[in-house]
C-alpha cells in the first residue's frame, strides 16, 4: 500500500530509481507552459532553470532545442549564473533561425568523474597522502568514458590514463575536460514537458509605424505616391484605418455629430454598405487593382501595409440581411448599437458572439483576414480585441499564421492589464500600451520596467504610439509644439516598435472640448488635405535612422534607467553587445532643466569614455558616475548619445 501511494515516482524501468536531480522554474515559461514565449528570427534565446540535487555531486546540464517541423534535437551547454558559490540557477542559449514554434527542454545529470576529481582536489588540499582506493575508482570512471568515446585518439588517451592513473594525472584539467565530452547520462533528469518559443520575423519586434487615412491623401493611388517618401523617413509599416464601404444609416457628421450633412463621408469604422462589407474597398478610394499596386510599391520599399480589422458592421452591411442571426436583438426586435459610455456609436452594430451559428461567424471572419492576406497584407491592427472572445483570437491567429507565418497582429486594447497581457499570450504579435498616458519620470520608469523586466518581456511586445485618432493626451494639449519632440524621442528610443498618426508632425493638439481626448475636427469624421511636410518630420527621419543603425534600440529588455537628481529629466541606457545608447530627455516642455545622468558600473563602460550626440553631433567626455546635463526645449529636448572610439 505504501508503494502504491507513491506510484507516480516509479520510473518506467523497475531497474532504475526515480531521478534525484530537480529542475525547477524553467524560463522563459508563460503561465506554466500554457502559452509560448516569443522571439524573432536571428535572436539568441536565453533559457534558465534552477537545478540541484541532494548531496554534493557536480552536475552538468544542457538546453535541448528543436526547430519547427524537425525531429532532430540539438544541445547547448548550460552554466551556473548565481553570483554566490555553488548557486543553483543555470543559463543556456540557442539561436533561432526560422519562423515557427521551436521546442526546448533541459537535461541534467551527475558528472561522476568531475565529482571524483573534486574529491581528490579537496583531499590533496587537506593534506591527505593515501589515494589507492580513490585512484581505483577513478580508473573505472575513465575506462567507462573510453567505452563511450568509442575508437580513436580520445578513447586511447582515456584508456592510457586509466592504466597509469596518479594523483597528478587525476588533477589534470585537460583530462577533466576530455571526460566531459563523453558524459554518462545515466539517471539524467529532464523537464516534465518541453516548452515552446514562437518565433516571428524581426518586424514583429522592431519597426516604425505611420498611420494615415487614405481618403485624406487622394485615395489608394495618393497613398502609393507617398510611399517612397515614407520609406525615406524610415517607416517600416504603413497602417490604414478601414478602407471599406461606409454605411449611410445613422452616419456621423463632423465632430461626431448625430446628423450628417450631404457631403460628410462618415466614420471608416462604420463598415459596410450596399457596395460591400469587410472584403470590399470604398469606391472613392479606388479599386482592388489600385490596392494591389499600392501593396506592391510598399513591398518594393521594404514597407508593410497594415490594415485595420474591426469586427463591427454599419446598419447597411450585407451581413445584417444575409446573417441576421449574427447580431444582437433586444426583446422588441431592435438591434443594439455599440456603446462604451460615455461614447456612443449609433452607426455601428457589434456581432453576437453567442450566436448558435458561431462557427460560421468565426469562419467568415477568418475568410476576411485571409482575403487581404491573399492580396499581400502581412499586418493587421485589430480594433478593440478585448471586447471579443479570447478563444476566437487564439484560433484565428493560429489559422492565419499556419498559412502565412509572416502575418503580424497588433492588439489595439487599452483596458485591464490581465486582458492586455492575455491577448499577447494567445498570439497577438504586438500590443498598444499605457505609454500614451505615462508622462512623469516615475510613471515612465515604473511602466517600462514592468514591460521590460517583470516577465512580460517573454511574450508582450509593446508598440508605443505617441498619438492615435482617438487619443490626444493632456500632455500634448497643454504642452503645445515643444511637447511633441520629447514624446517622439521617448517612444522611438524606449520601445523597439513605435508609431505616429499623421497630424502629429504638424503639432495638432486642439481638443474638441476641454477635458476631452478627441481632436477638434477629427479626421474620423471628415476628409483633410494631408501631405508629408510637417516640421517634425526631419527629427522623425533622424530617429528612425538612429534606430536602424543601433541594435541597442531594437530591444526592450536591455533598458537600464539612470538617476538624474531632477524629476523633470529622465535618463536611460540600452546596451546590446558592444552597442551602447544613452538617452536623456527633458519631459518639461516649457522650461530648461539641468541635472545629471549617473552611469553605473554595471553597464560595463570604462571609467571615462567619449560619446557623440546622435541628434546634434556634439562630442563629450562622460564617466562612470555623475555627468552634468542641461536641456532647453524646444532647441534641445534630449541627448541621444552613443559611445565612440577615442
Amino acid at each position: 500500500m505504501r508503494r502504491r501511494k507513491y506510484e507516480h515516482l516509479v520510473p518506467s524501468s523497475p531497474d532504475q530509481p526515480p531521478p534525484r536531480i530537480q529542475i525547477e522554474e524553467p524560463a522563459p515559461r508563460v503561465d506554466c507552459g500554457r502559452y509560448p514565449a516569443k522571439a524573432c528570427v536571428g535572436d539568441t534565446v536565453d533559457v534558465f532553470a534552477t537545478i540541484f540535487k541532494d548531496g554534493h555531486d557536480i552536475l552538468r546540464a544542457v538546453a535541448r532545442y528543436r526547430a519547427p517541423g524537425s525531429e532532430e534535437w540539438h544541445e547547448a551547454p548550460m552554466r551556473r549564473i548565481d553570483a554566490h558559490v555553488d548557486g543553483d540557477r543555470w543559463q543556456g542559449s540557442f539561436r533561432v533561425t526560422a519562423q515557427g514554434r521551436w521546442t526546448w527542454s533541459v537535461q541534467t545529470w551527475t558528472d561522476a568523474y568531475a565529482t571524483w576529481h573534486s574529491e581528490i582536489e579537496r583531499k590533496v588540499a587537506a593534506g591527505q597522502d593515501e589515494f589507492s582506493g580513490e585512484l581505483s575508482e577513478g580508473a573505472v570512471l575513465l575506462r567507462d568514458a573510453a567505452v563511450r568515446a568509442g575508437h580513436g585518439a580520445d578513447a586511447d588517451r582515456l584508456t592510457a590514463a586509466a592504466d597509469h592513473l596518479t594523483v597528478d594525472a587525476a588533477l589534470d584539467p585537460e583530462l577533466l575536460a576530455l571526460t566531459e565530452r563523453y558524459p554518462d547520462r545515466t539517471g539524467a533528469s529532464v523537464l516534465d514537458a518541453p516548452l515552446i518559443v514562437d518565433v516571428d520575423r524581426p518586424r514583429a519586434r522592431f519597426g516604425a509605424w505611420y498611420e494615415l487615412f487614405p481618403r485624406s491623401w487622394g485615395g489608394l493611388r495618393g497613398v502609393q505616391e507617398a510611399i517612397p517618401q515614407l520609406a525615406e523617413l524610415g517607416f517600416d509599416v504603413l497602417y490604414l484605418p478601414p478602407i471599406h464601404p461606409i454605411g449611410t444609416t445613422n452616419r456621423k457628421g463632423r465632430n461626431n455629430a448625430l446628423q450628417a450633412g450631404p457631403d460628410d463621408p462618415g466614420s471608416p469604422w462604420a463598415i459596410g454598405s450596399a457596395e460591400g462589407g469587410h472584403d470590399a474597398i470604398h469606391p472613392d478610394l479606388g479599386t482592388i487593382e489600385d490596392f494591389d499596386a499600392m501593396v506592391a510599391t510598399a513591398r518594393e520599399h521594404g514597407i508593410d501595409i497594415a490594415l485595420d480589422f474591426a469586427i463591427q458592421c454599419s446598419p447597411d452591411h450585407p451581413w445584417l440581411k444575409e446573417h441576421p442571426e449574427w447580431f444582437h436583438r433586444r426583446p422588441d426586435g431592435t438591434l443594439k448599437y455599440a456603446e462604451n459610455p460615455p461614447k456612443r456609436y449609433q452607426d455601428i452594430y457589434n456581432v453576437n458572439w453567442d450566436t448558435p451559428d458561431w462557427e460560421a461567424l468565426w469562419d467568415a471572419l477568418r475568410d476576411v483576414v485571409m482575403h487581404w492576406v491573399d492580396h499581400g497584407v502581412r499586418a493587421f491592427r485589430v480594433d478593440n480585441p478585448h471586447t471579443k472572445p479570447l478563444p476566437f483570437w487564439e484560433w484565428l491567429i493560429g489559422e492565419v499564421r499556419a498559412v502565412q507565418p509572416d502575418t503580424i497582429f497588433l492588439a489595439e486594447a487599452f483596458t485591464r492589464r490581465a486582458m492586455m497581457r492575455t491577448l499577447a499570450k494567445v498570439g497577438f504579435s504586438q500590443s498598444y500600451t499605457y505609454f500614451t498616458w505615462k508622462n512623469s519620470r516615475w510613471e515612465l520608469t515604473e511602466y517600462v520596467n514592468e514591460l521590460a523586466h517583470s516577465g512580460m518581456q517573454d511574450y508582450y511586445r509593446p508598440n508605443f504610439f505617441v498619438n492615435t485618432p482617438d487619443i490626444l493626451t493632456e500632455y500634448l494639449q497643454h504642452g503645445g509644439p515643444p511637447a511633441f519632440a520629447p514624446r517622439l524621442i521617448l517612444a522611438a528610443t524606449l520601445s523597439p516598435t513605435y508609431g505616429i498618426y499623421s497630424g502629429f508632425e504638424h503639432f495638432e493638439n486642439v481638443p474638441v472640448r476641454p477635458g476631452s481626448e478627441e481632436y477638434l475636427d477629427s479626421e474620423k469624421y471628415e476628409i483633410k488635405d494631408r501631405r508629408l511636410d510637417g516640421p517634425l518630420l526631419p527629427l522623425v527621419g533622424r530617429l528612425n535612422e538612429i534606430r536602424r543603425d543601433h541594435p541597442a534600440l531594437q530591444h526592450l529588455g536591455n533598458v537600464t534607467f539612470l538617476e538624474t537628481e531632477n524629476d523633470a529629466l529622465i535618463a536611460y541606457a540600452k546596451r546590446h553587445s558592444d552597442d551602447v545608447v544613452i538617452c536623456v530627455v527633458n519631459i518639461d516642455p516649457h522650461n530648461p532643466q539641468e541635472g545629471v545622468a549617473v552611469i553605473p558600473y554595471e553597464l560595463g563602460l570604462p571609467p571615462v569614455f567619449p560619446v557623440v550626440d546622435l541628434l546634434g553631433g556634439e562630442r563629450f567626455d562622460w564617466q562612470i558616475g555623475r555627468n552634468f546635463v542641461r536641456l532647453h526645449p524646444p532647441y534641445r529636448a534630449a541627448h541621444v548619445l552613443t559611445t565612440v572610439p577615442r
